[in-house]
């Protein structure tokens, strides 16, 4: 059903028109694509994505920036229009909804004022910008050049900018020395003290941007850099979110996930767009032990890949998955007989966004008061492949042994563990193949970790008697039961079909997953 919704979404995008005609109202948004700090630049990458794409346009942004967005739209269609380009990869995928206000003057289409702010003019075919004909001295005026060659005109004075730089706190000082550290401009301390190195990495950006190189940064400019630094979590629409319920308050990619449902110990809050990601907010009375069985189900759900970091210390833990497409990080701690925490699921491909996206969750989380219902859920339709609505993550093939010693080692058929990349012991204790035997067809599993089975099987003296009846002990139903099956029959032959010395037929009726199981 999803890619029915997508396939008639693409469809449907050809055809949207724009919100407004002439004039944006304040319920109109546009979807940005793009910004270029030359406007050469941004007027040709406008015509590219006009040669694809409808309702084009390109703005002035301030700081010497010209953005080109889609639009105008109102908001649904702009949020379906931002999921279909995605998808069919025509946008970048950092791509986001913006406001009018975010735009000034117009540069494209040429001569259009769709915001009635005036537009920029085009030097190729401004009237004013050449006269070839007038040879006289009263010819017209030579070109004018490209509005990008000198440096915007600064909001401040470097003496006024000092003066709107020292009403800046401790905090808006270092978070401007961090955007400057992930633009690739300051590598030093992030201590607030705009010394030498500070002041040359924001000569360095303002030279980059097409500002005056003057070391300080004016209002505008300082907005400029942070909005730049912002923008993967604007793309998602990065804003904090309280769920009551759960007793737990912070920073949400509320743009990109929206509430569903409780299902203890989980709040899940699924995509709404087609970057998959999602979030669930952790919650549950409990102890050590809770959490620490919290911890190993979580490892059990396909939403966390088996490749990647753990941690687990007495009060708390941190998983990170990494692989089938997604990257999930889960953390939780026991506080006051309270477990709370998240998990972010993000595609995999986008560390970028999502290393921001995250840094912002674990900074703003807050335990606020309460923890939510044990019996939160109870009533959802109940499945034996879900753990608390979330599928687990389920085994190529599933298949019997047997502890043959005292340190947990296994006996089995060579065939149930051939080609098999990872193998585990009652879903939990990862175990290695030890050796096997080509002639009995058996192999021996050796668990990564010493384990005490309660009793351990012993080959019985003697020879089998014909028709003597016998039973076969396996997980007949890939462990479903929790316990083994018993398959009764009986001894039809103590030789092969072709008279092989050293097999038994036996007439009974097994399922394929008793295979390795004791007789």
């Amino acid at each position: 059903m999803h890619r029915l919704f997508a396939a008639i979404l693409i469809l449907m995008v050809s055809v949207l028109r724009p919100a407004v005609a002439q004039q944006a109202t304040p319920d109109v948004v546009w979807v940005q694509i793009e910004a270029h700090p030359s406007l050469t630049v941004a007027r040709d990458r406008a015509g590219q994505f006009a040669a694809q794409l409808s309702d084009v346009n390109g703005f002035a942004l301030g700081g010497g920036w010209y953005g080109i967005a889609l639009g105008p739209y109102v908001r649904p269609d702009a949020e379906r229009v931002l999921r279909a380009y995605r998808l069919r990869g025509e946008i970048p995928r950092d791509s986001y909804i913006v406001t009018s206000d975010n735009f000034g003057q117009q540069f494209y289409p040429v001569g259009t004022d769709v915001l009635r702010q005036g537009s920029l003019p085009d030097p190729v075919t401004d009237p004013d910008a050449a006269d070839t004909t007038d040879t006289t001295a009263a010819a017209a005026p030579a070109p004018e050049p490209e509005p990008v060659a000198e440096p915007e005109p600064a909001d401040e004075t470097p003496a006024q900018a000092r003066r709107s730089e020292q009403l800046l706190t401790g905090g808006e000082r270092r978070d401007l020395q961090i955007a400057l550290k992930a633009a690739g401009f300051y590598t030093s301390t992030i201590d607030g003290a705009f010394g030498r190195g500070t002041r040359a990495s924001m000569a360095d950006w303002q030279a980059a941007r097409g500002y005056e190189a003057t070391g300080v940064l004016t209002t505008l400019q300082r907005k400029a850099l942070m909005d730049e630094y912002n923008a993967p979590l604007i793309s998602v629409g990065m804003r904090y979110h309280s769920d009551m319920q759960a007793g737990i308050a912070m920073q949400m990619p509320m743009g990109a996930v929206a509430f569903s449902r409780y299902e203890s110990p989980f709040a899940h809050y699924d995509a709404t767009t087609d970057d998959g990601i999602r979030v669930l907010l952790i919650s549950q009375p409990g102890d050590q032990a809770t959490l620490y069985g919290l911890y190993d189900i979580m490892q059990t759900l396909k939403i966390v890949p088996l490749e990647g970091p753990r941690d687990k210390d007495r009060d708390s833990f941190t998983i990170e998955g990494r692989g089938n497409g997604v990257v999930s990080y889960t953390e939780a701690s026991l506080k006051g007989g309270e477990i709370k925490g998240f998990t972010l699921i993000w595609p995999a491909g986008d560390e970028a966004r999502r290393a921001r996206v995250l840094a912002a969750m674990q900074n703003s989380f807050e335990r606020t008061d309460g923890v939510l219902d044990p019996a939160a859920g109870a009533d959802a339709p109940q499945n034996v492949d879900l753990v608390s609505g979330l599928a687990v993550r389920k085994p190529r093939l599933s298949r019997t042994g047997f502890y043959v010693s005292d340190d947990g080692a296994v006996l089995t058929a060579a065939d149930n563990v051939a080609g098999c990349a990872r193998i585990t012991l009652d879903h939990d204790y990862e175990a290695r193949i030890l050796g096997t035997d080509a002639a009995s067809g058996l192999a021996v599993l050796r668990p990564t970790q010493l384990l005490a089975p309660m009793t351990v099987a012993q080959l019985r003296p003697g020879t089998p008697r014909l028709q003597s009846e016998v039973a076969v002990s396996g997980y007949s139903y890939g462990g479903v039961l929790g316990a083994p099956t018993l398959t009764f029959g009986t001894i039809a032959d103590l030789k092969g079909l072709a008279g092989e010395a050293n097999l038994t037929r036996l007439a009974l009726s097994p399922l394929d997953g008793d295979a390795g199981g004791p007789l």
